[in-house]
């Protein structure tokens, strides 16, 4: 009897599984609930998961009576209990180099459109109105990048041709190749834009807070394309609507899909959690969830 494999992130083409294993594909073909994984994990009983960003929580691990290895399709480990996997002897592994390049660009396209209009000035054309938006230029701006690993630094670099002053923090990182790092609250003070890429932890939680959103430049812009919960939504829509920030860009929410008030206000573009989402970071991504699985069972002398 093959062993099975369970792959519950919304979409996947890759296959190149070996012939011994029962692949099974997420039947709903978006994101499942918590759940809809558990009743997939009590059907199939998987050996190995290729998973999303679904909530694989304690209560779902626990079902999981032969499940060996979790291989994320993506960076963020953020939705699986990394604690219970641990106790239960389940190895997790992800995908961090592959998403780089696709939400880096994402990023600066967000922060062009904000600094433009662009989203806005679609609309009034859309709409019948010929009415132009004066926007700010990016060129000479201080941009606070707050997490510099792989797709912060990648994010420094495409900063180059604009000639802008680049500072940041990481609670990891106490210097940088390229951009000067300092405290969060001096980067709060002088950042013109502030764009995040760190995970999502108990730490890290609401580190662009009520207090610190209200103690950034006036007309300062925030893109947020890493994980939603980095920023107090409620505050950052407070200060949109009284005027303090110029805009925001957000792809990622505390809850999703996003229904929240930020909709209501033309300043603000949001995008349904994209970052990584290109063609071909996608068959990256895929091809190595499909690797790292692999490897995995084979070192466990599963397969």
């Amino acid at each position: 009897m093959k062993s099975t494999i369970l792959i519950t992130t919304s979409s996947f083409s890759a296959d190149e599984f070996d012939e011994n294993l029962h692949i099974v594909l997420n039947p709903y073909g978006r994101k499942l609930s918590e759940t809809e994984v558990k009743e997939l994990i009590q059907i199939h009983q998987p050996i190995g998961m290729i998973a999303g960003v679904e909530p694989i929580t304690k209560s779902v691990l626990k079902e999981a009576k032969n499940l060996k290895v979790i291989s994320r399709c993506g960076i963020g480990l953020d939705s699986i209990d990394l604690t219970a996997a641990k106790e239960l002897g389940i190895s997790v592994l992800n995908t961090p180099d592959a998403p780089k390049e696709a939400v880096a660009e994402l990023t600066l396209g967000m922060i062009l459109s904000v600094l433009r209009n662009i989203s806005k000035l679609d609309r009034n054309i859309r709409s019948g109105n010929w009415k132009g938006h004066k926007g700010l230029l990016l060129n000479g701006k201080t941009i606070g990048i707050i997490g510099c690993g792989r797709i912060g630094s990648r994010l420094a670099e495409l900063f180059k041709p604009f000639n802008c002053v680049l500072i940041g923090y990481d609670p990891a990182l106490k210097t940088h190749d390229s951009i000067s790092m300092i405290n969060l609250d001096d980067l709060i003070k002088y950042a013109d834009i502030i764009t995040l890429h760190l995970p999502l932890t108990t730490e890290t939680k609401n580190i662009l807070s009520d207090a610190r959103i209200k103690n950034l430049k006036k007309d300062a812009v925030i893109i947020n394309a890493a994980r939603g919960g980095l920023v107090d939504e409620k505050a950052l829509y407070e200060e949109l609507k009284n005027g303090h920030l110029y805009g925001v860009a957000l792809d990622c929410f505390e809850e999703e899909p996003y229904s929240g008030p930020l909709k209501e206000l033309d300043n603000v573009i949001l995008s349904p959690h994209m970052g990584s989402s290109t063609y071909e970071t996608r068959k990256i991504m895929e091809i190595n969830a499909v690797k790292n699985l692999m490897l995995e069972l084979a070192r466990l002398n599963i397969i």
